[in-house]
C-alpha cells in the first residue's frame, strides 16, 4: 500500500512539475524496449528536448486536442504534454514504440490516448472532435501523401505543425516562376497559409538522415484563396506540371480552354501562373 501511495504521489508531482526529470531518459526508454530506427518505417527520432519544446511552442497546443503522427519513443509527445495540450491522440504502428508510449500514458492517463494504426489508413476526422491540431515529425517517404489526405479534410483541422525534409518544405512555400513551385505549392497555398519556422540539422536526429529538415506551420484559411473544385484543380495542375516545360496551350490542350477569354497567356508555362489563375482554369473545365 505504501509503495502504491508513493507511486501516486510521484505521478501527481510530475504532472504539476515544469520539467521531465521524473521520467526516464528517452535513450533509456529506447534501450529498454529495443527501439532502433527501421528504414522500412522511415524512422529518424528527434530526442533533443530543446528542439521538441520549440516545436511544441510553435504548434500553440495549449488547451487543444492534438493528433500526433508517428510519435516513436515519445520525445515530441512529452513536449506537447508539458506545453499544455489538453488531449493528445498518438497514432503509432510500431509495437516497440507503443510499449514505450504506454509507460508515458501511466503519467498522463487522462491526456494521452494511444491508437495503434497506420496513419496512411486512418481518417483523422473520425477519431477526434473538431477542430484539432496535427503535429508530427513525418516519415519522409510518406509525408506528401499524408499531407494531401489531410488537405482534403482541412475543415476538421485548426493547425498543422509538421517536420518535412527541407526540399519538400521549400516546395510548399515556393512562389510562381521559381524552380520549386509546383502542384504541391498550388494545392497547399490554395487552402493554407504556409510558413517555414526553422531548419533542423540532420545531426539532431537518431540516426541522422542525409538531408536537412524543416518545421512548417500550415494554418487553414477561413476559405480557399479562390473558388475551385478540388478534383478539377488537381486535374489541371497535374496536367500542367507533368509537362512543365511545355506552354499551357500544349500541356492543357485536352481541356479545350479559351485562354483569351480568361485573360491568361497560352504561351506561359505552368510555373508562371499564380494559385488564383490555376483556380480560374479549374473553374473553366467542363464536366
Amino acid at each position: 500500500m505504501r509503495k502504491t501511495l508513493q507511486g501516486r504521489k510521484l505521478v501527481r508531482e510530475y504532472q504539476n512539475s515544469s520539467d521531465q526529470n521524473f521520467l526516464p531518459t528517452l535513450r533509456k526508454v529506447m534501450s529498454k524496449h529495443e527501439i532502433y530506427a527501421k528504414r522500412s518505417l522511415g524512422q529518424h527520432f528527434l530526442l533533443d528536448t530543446n528542439l521538441t519544446d520549440k516545436i511544441a511552442r510553435i504548434a500553440n497546443v495549449k488547451g487543444s486536442t492534438v493528433i500526433e503522427i508517428g510519435p516513436g519513443p515519445g520525445g515530441l509527445t512529452r513536449s506537447l504534454l508539458m506545453n499544455g495540450a489538453k488531449k493528445i491522440i498518438a497514432i503509432e504502428k510500431d509495437p516497440r514504440c507503443l510499449a514505450a508510449l504506454l509507460e508515458l500514458q501511466s503519467f498522463y492517463s487522462e491526456s494521452l490516448i494511444i491508437v495503434e494504426a497506420d496513419a496512411m489508413n486512418i481518417d483523422l476526422s473520425k477519431i477526434s472532435s473538431k477542430p484539432f491540431h496535427i503535429v508530427a515529425n513525418l516519415p519522409y517517404n510518406i509525408s506528401i501523401p499524408l499531407l494531401i489526405g489531410w488537405l482534403q479534410k482541412i475543415k476538421s483541422i485548426s493547425q498543422m505543425t509538421l517536420t518535412f525534409q527541407k526540399e519538400v518544405a521549400d516546395r510548399l512555400v515556393a512562389s510562381p516562376s521559381t524552380k520549386a513551385y509546383g502542384r504541391l505549392s498550388v494545392i497547399t497555398q490554395w487552402l493554407c497559409n504556409v510558413n517555414i519556422q526553422f531548419n533542423i540539422d540532420s545531426l539532431a536526429f537518431v540516426p541522422p538522415p542525409k538531408v536537412v529538415s524543416s518545421v512548417v506551420t500550415l494554418l487553414p484559411r477561413e476559405k480557399p484563396s479562390a473558388p475551385a473544385d478540388w478534383f478539377k484543380l488537381e486535374k489541371v495542375t497535374s496536367a500542367a506540371f507533368n509537362q512543365r516545360r511545355k506552354m499551357l496551350r500544349s500541356s492543357l490542350k485536352k481541356f479545350n480552354l479559351d485562354f483569351p477569354s480568361l485573360g491568361i497567356n497560352p504561351t506561359l508555362r505552368a510555373e508562371n501562373l499564380t494559385v488564383e489563375q490555376f483556380c480560374q482554369l479549374a473553374r473553366s473545365i467542363r464536366g
